[in-house]
């Protein structure tokens, strides 16, 4: 039995190295993948990412990886979309103008409605309630602490939620 292919999508945002650390420390080979061809090799994509999503956007557009992408997913492939790679798989966004996303999960980017007291960015360790069991879970207890730094988030019908951490009100994890 071969090993999975996984591809880590290089679009030129942000947490590359710290997701391929990650990967190496749980003794996974994940290989850094820039172009359409590559993408057709892997048994699994993840799509990392840190900055502006309309930059994002733009970025994975020059690299002619969008429809691409969208076509492997829609065709099974699994992919994991980590911070504002999970945020690419939108309709849309209104970071910093209006933008159009991926459109993988039906749902927007919206800026967090933080209540007075709460600052933005919400940057910190928050805890995540399990809304719908996934394998991306398995081994993780229910009210475990991740880390955010975020000023947008995903507002999407709750079918399609797994998990949530609070900041003022309820926002996708």
């Amino acid at each position: 039995m071969s090993a999975l292919q996984l591809a880590i999508v290089d679009y030129g945002m942000g947490n590359i190295r710290s997701v391929r650390n990650a990967f190496a420390r749980l003794k996974c080979d994940a290989q850094l993948v820039r172009s359409a061809d590559d993408l057709k090799n892997a048994d699994a994509l993840i799509l990392p990412g840190v900055g502006a999503f309309g930059e994002a956007m733009s970025n994975l557009q020059s690299l002619k990886l969008v429809e691409p992408i969208t076509e492997i997913v829609k065709g099974g492939t699994p992919l994991l979309g980590i911070c504002l790679g999970m945020q690419l798989l939108s309709e849309s966004s209104e970071e910093r103008g209006s933008h159009k996303g991926l459109g993988l999960v039906p749902g927007q980017v919206k800026s967090i409605d933080a209540p007075k007291g709460l600052r933005l960015p919400h940057v910190g360790w928050n805890s995540v309630s399990v809304t719908k069991p996934q394998p991306l879970f398995a081994g993780s207890r229910d009210q475990e602490s991740f880390y955010f730094v975020h000023s947008y988030h995903f507002v999407c019908d709750p079918t399609h939620r797994a998990a949530l951490t609070d900041y003022g009100g309820e926002v996708v994890a």
